[in-house]
């Protein structure tokens, strides 16, 4: 089992409705894909905030990384929305 802190940014932040957190990860949350699958499980909050999990991005100690990255090792994953244009 893991222990990461978690951030949560813009409107992830309000809809899961804390900036951060420290979450003991299972063993078998492996990637990022298994661990927005997993928070999204933990209660309405998160499956509101991960709906659309496609569009939201990862970052595992400050360097952004696509969804199949593996997490192992990891002291710090942030989640951020789409960067809109405009």
């Amino acid at each position: 089992q893991m222990t990461i802190t978690l951030r949560y940014f813009a409107w992830l932040r309000e809809r899961v409705g804390r900036a951060e957190e420290v979450l003991d990860v299972p063993p078998g949350v492996r990637t990022i894909a298994d661990l927005v699958h997993w928070l999204r499980e933990r209660g309405p909050e998160y499956a509101n905030a991960f709906e659309r999990a496609d569009v939201i991005r990862a970052a595992i100690d400050h360097t952004h990384v696509g969804r199949e990255t593996p997490i192992a090792g990891a002291r710090e994953i942030g989640f951020f929305p789409p960067v809109t244009g405009g």
